[in-house]
């Protein structure tokens, strides 16, 4: 099948960026964050976002810069701090310990700032120990600087409070588990690939109890087209064509929407949420329930396709092109020097991580800002432009086109893998609205 040229979305150059808190965080991961006008400054019951958006980018550099977790397993942390920050400023256990700190329920005498990032701070220095130095000084850029009254105190209590209750729900979730995935060798089986050669990444994540999914299989997949078949047949000519190192059918628009969506996609979205919330104006706590969601639905896609990806191991289209004279389909036609765009990770193609990312970020601002009015601005970390999606259906569409353009996966990976990350993001904002009404 042709694919025919994708219109490109209007793209932006890097906007200029605003320090954060301190020295902490000049660093890559760290993004725009304007502080609030002086007629926005307020009470410690009607905060602004600023500490809530500093330590998402605090996240972002221990999670990624300072200890180099794999994309796949950073989902994880950032729900876990999400979940925790949203827990502290919310005040969603009704103890009576909740209530000391959270005062009489409309906020007086309690600071969100405080709960925040003292939440954020325990949960990140409890999973990345390695960074204690850092996050001390972070988290006393961001509290010790606020009045040293009864407010604060009652407001790190509960930070450290909804921290523990996060990290002690996930004691012996399945994390680092002694799992591996054996390589196949029959047609359609997932083997190492060129160049590395490298046994599956974290095999373990699709066995990881999920943060709101009852379980990783909870939602149904369709699995990958049969080798035999038509539809198999015309994705395989589509990324042959289309995701070639040299001699391929793409344009140089094409190209370039390919590469700019090799950037991290977890960090990607969580840049993204940052400059959303800081633009759309949120208060402390509707920020802190933006990356709940956000945090959440992205860690349990992983989790989800991570499994679909372990059970189905479905060849690489570096692997069933050099080797399709052994798939039994007479319309594919092997090329045992193909190669595609890009270097292929070490795990199978069904389903596409990055579209289940994409699926979950996509599906969550979608029910926070609406389908069509996204406006969402995207950096890449790897062209170093930056583009305005102002639908979900344009953001969705260039990311599947653009990881067929790669040559790393087939069609059916990026649409089923979308699917997954929307529902994904469907019952996660579903349980959340279910528990605010």
């Amino acid at each position: 099948m042709r694919c025919s040229p994708h219109r490109p979305i209007a793209r932006l150059t890097p906007p200029r960026r605003a320090a954060l808190i301190g020295a902490a965080l000049s660093v890559a991961v760290a993004t725009a964050v304007v502080g609030p006008s002086p007629a926005a400054a307020t009470a410690h019951h009607r905060a602004d976002a600023t500490v809530v958006i500093t330590w998402n980018a605090i996240a972002a550099r221990t999670i990624f810069t300072e200890n180099l977790t794999p994309i796949p397993s950073s989902g994880l942390y950032f729900g876990f701090v999400g979940r925790a920050v949203l827990d502290a400023v919310s005040g969603d256990d009704e103890s009576q310990a909740s209530r000391e700190y959270h005062g009489d329920g409309d906020g007086d005498g309690f600071s969100r700032e405080a709960a925040a990032a003292t939440a954020a701070y325990r949960v990140l220095v409890t999973y990345f120990p390695g960074s204690a130095a850092q996050l001390e000084a972070d988290r006393a850029a961001t509290v010790d600087v606020l009045p040293a009254d009864a407010a604060r105190r009652r407001g790190i209590a509960a930070g450290e409070a909804a921290a523990a209750r996060v990290i002690a729900s996930r004691v012996d979730d399945g994390r680092g588990a002694a799992i591996t995935l054996t390589p196949g060798t029959l047609p359609g089986q997932w083997r190492p690939t060129p160049d590395a050669f490298a046994p599956m990444l974290v095999p373990w994540l699709g066995f990881v109890r999920p943060l709101v999914l009852s379980s990783p299989t909870q939602i149904r997949l369709p699995g990958p087209d049969a080798l035999g078949s038509v539809a198999y047949a015309r994705d395989f000519a589509e990324v042959k064509d289309y995701g070639a190192k040299t001699g391929s059918l793409r344009s140089p628009a094409q190209t370039e929407t390919a590469l700019f969506f090799t950037a991290n996609a977890v960090a990607q979205y969580q840049e993204a949420m940052r400059e959303q919330v800081t633009r759309r104006g949120f208060g402390i706590t509707a920020a802190a329930r933006a990356f709940s969601l956000l945090g959440t639905a992205t860690a349990d896609s992983l989790i989800a396709c991570w499994r679909a990806k372990y059970d189905y191991a479905f060849w690489r289209p570096v692997t069933a092109i050099r080797l399709a004279d052994t798939d039994g389909n007479p319309a594919t036609v092997a090329d045992p020097t193909w190669t595609p765009l890009v270097a292929t990770p070490p795990y199978g193609d069904y389903v596409s991580g990055h579209a289940c990312v994409t699926g979950a970020a996509v599906g969550v601002m979608s029910r926070l800002f609406g389908t069509e009015h996204l406006d969402i601005r995207l950096t890449s970390s790897v062209t170093g432009t930056t583009r305005v999606y102002p639908t979900a259906a344009s953001l969705d569409a260039d990311t599947m086109n653009a990881r067929i353009w790669l040559g790393l996966h087939f069609r059916r990976a990026m649409t089923d893998g979308n699917r997954l990350g929307h529902r994904v993001a469907d019952i996660v904002v579903g349980q959340a609205e279910d528990h605010d009404s």
